[in-house]
């Protein structure tokens, strides 16, 4: 922790240099609280601050109840409403009696304060035992919150949610429902691990097949590379319901608070949902489509592109018109029943986004339990398919405001001002009390502390603005190694540099390079685009020597090297893996038959590597 300490002093005495200001007594207090608190200050106490600022940002206004935990004391007086840490900071942001924000607060203070506070929010430790407990417990409870959802849901708001999805997505639905109807869905495998424990080629060799599965995706056209295979149908064991392989419920480090729950899928109902997943995509684009259709859905939702919704949400900073919200436990609260009553009218998809879904998960302390949602993290289709769900309750919102039916072409008004990415949600400020309204009377529940739409600050997808200035934040990802063998926590450092770097933290850099070259003894100055572990600079890189063959730089460095474990495959499983691959370009590894899956670990290897 002194490193995180050391890194804290310097990025503050910096950024208090860029405001005009003093951050000696904050250093202080950081290393004094720090000493009793520990890391959890840093991590978990700083962060609240950040979040009250963002809060007071969004309202305009600091009032007593703001910083509970950091209280007005010493020489300051009674009167005043703004905490005596990084005061000198907030002095430039909100007035010191009566806590309203200035009419052009610094904008280098407001990014200062977010980058002191928030910078080790997201570090990757892993929590204590009770956390985890905690964690796994707000599963269960939410696992139960959507279960009376479902039992206290109005019919008549599900005709309303029903009617919605039909008129956003009916045309794409129609299109993936044929193509499920003439068997023109191809799976794959990921590299990722299953709850059966199977990964790389040996997924290839699966065994089981869902019953449920069985009725809308045949095993013999799915496991078997073609008919000629028939034979090792016979070996094949179709699982009924009650035999099915559960999902099975991990926690991963997310941050010191809390951890994240993500629940891995048994390998058939992720290849499954990996046969769905491009139809339902393909169908959202205006390109990839079997029928003609306009840009206004590939407009709203976004899937692989965040930028979209961190132009809107700069453009919402600056007039005021438009909202970021955040949910909490957005995909945990999706309710199968809503997915089901969005796709009812077309029959094939919905029995195969249905088969596709584990209906049940081993949780750890809790057991076998039946979910009631339609997925967790983990699953290939949560994603997309909570998106889709939130867009509906969007537009029933906004036709609640209106008060009036929205049709097809009053839709196309709102392109450019809606915008769905997963729970990141951006919406017309004017409509944002209706539409968070419907959101919660559907069981979803809306994050107040990372919502904005009074003030000038918006969030969204990783951009922070205010005003319309970026004021993104650079954030530790992990503790600092202490040797070069702790290869993840020195990709992560030097990611860390280079990342402070563009930002213009300029001296707390010089001091990071010197603590990296403590760790690894060759840190040359390289391009980003180079695979060397180097500085990255605004005046180019630097070069050793010539390659004899390709005519290019090289320097010596330090390259990330992970090997992929050696998984043979051969027989039909090999067959099948290159018959279902996707694209015209061949396999990235020539070895791919021989080795596959993720690597079990990362290491750094010195070589000399181009530094271009």
């Amino acid at each position: 922790m002194k490193s995180l300490l050391l890194l804290w002093s310097k990025l503050a005495n910096e950024l208090a240099r860029m405001c005009c200001t003093s951050a000696t007594m904050d250093v202080k207090t950081v290393h004094r609280r720090c000493e009793h608190e520990g890391l959890s200050f840093l991590t978990i106490t700083l962060s609240d601050f950040g979040k009250d600022f963002e809060l007071c940002l969004d309202q305009g206004q600091i009032d007593r109840r703001s910083f509970t935990l950091w209280s007005v004391k010493g020489p300051r007086r009674n009167r005043e409403v703004t905490p005596n840490f990084l005061g000198g900071f907030l002095d430039r942001v909100f007035d010191r009696h009566s806590g309203a924000l200035l009419d052009e607060p610094c904008i280098d203070s407001i990014l200062a304060i977010r980058q002191l506070t928030l910078m080790f929010s997201k570090i990757a430790v892993p929590c204590s035992d009770a956390r985890i407990s905690k964690a796994i417990r707000g599963y269960i409870e939410c696992e139960q919150d959507v279960k009376a959802n479902d039992a206290l849901r109005n019919p008549i708001d599900l005709e309303a949610f029903r009617r919605m999805s039909a008129m956003l997505f009916g045309t794409s639905f129609s299109e993936v429902d044929y193509k499920i109807y003439n068997l023109e869905a191809y799976p794959k495998h990921g590299p990722g691990a299953t709850a059966d424990r199977l990964s790389g080629n040996a997924k290839w060799n699966q065994r089981t097949w869902p019953a449920r599965l069985e009725e809308i995706f045949p095993s013999g056209e799915f496991l078997l590379p073609n008919w000629s295979y028939y034979d090792q149908l016979a070996s094949i064991d179709i699982l009924e319901p009650d035999a099915e392989i559960p999902v099975r419920v991990i926690t991963v480090p997310k941050t010191l608070k809390t951890p994240r729950i993500i629940g891995i899928e048994p390998t058939a109902m992720q290849y499954a949902q990996q046969a769905i997943l491009p139809l339902i995509l393909n169908s959202l684009q205006p390109s990839r489509g079997l029928w003609k259709r306009d840009d206004f859905l590939s407009r709203v939702i976004g899937f692989d592109d965040q930028d979209p919704n961190k132009a809107m949400a700069k453009d919402g900073s600056l007039t005021g018109e438009l909202a970021t919200l955040d949910l909490s436990e957005a995909s945990d609260r999706v309710s199968n029943e809503l997915v089901v009553e969005m796709m009812r009218n077309w029959p094939h998809l919905n029995k195969a986004v249905s088969a596709s879904r584990s209906t049940k998960a081993h949780v750890p302390g809790w057991g076998i339990q039946s979910l009631s949602k339609f997925a967790s993290m983990g699953s290939a289709l949560c994603f997309p398919v909570e998106a889709m769900v939130f867009t509906t309750l969007i537009f029933m919102g906004i036709e609640k405001e209106l008060n009036a039916p929205l049709t097809p072409a009053s839709l196309r008004k709102f392109k450019g001002k809606v915008r769905v990415y997963g729970d990141d949600i951006i919406v017309p400020v004017e409509y944002v009390q209706t539409v968070i309204a419907t959101l919660e009377s559907f069981g979803f529940k809306v994050n107040a502390r990372k919502s904005f739409w009074t003030g000038k600050f918006r969030e969204s997808c990783g951009g922070d603005y205010y005003a319309g200035q970026d004021v993104t934040i650079v954030k530790v990802r992990e503790m600092f190694p202490k040797s070069r063998s702790d290869a993840t926590g020195v990709i992560s450092l030097v990611s860390l540099r280079n990342q402070l770097y563009f930002a213009g933290y300029w001296d707390t850099v010089k001091w990071l390079d010197d603590e990296i070259r403590r760790v690894i003894k060759h840190f040359p100055v390289v391009l980003p685009s180079s695979p060397v572990l180097g500085r990255h600079s605004f005046l180019g890189y630097e070069s050793k020597k010539m390659c004899d063959e390709l005519h290019r730089p090289l320097v010596r460095g330090y390259a990330v090297h992970a090997r992929i474990p050696e998984n043979p495959l051969a027989d039909s499983g090999a067959l099948l893996k290159c018959l279902l691959k996707r694209g015209e370009q061949p396999f990235v590894a020539e070895d791919h038959l021989e080795r596959s899956g993720r690597p079990q670990a990362v290491n750094i290897k010195l070589r000399w590597q181009s530094a271009v």
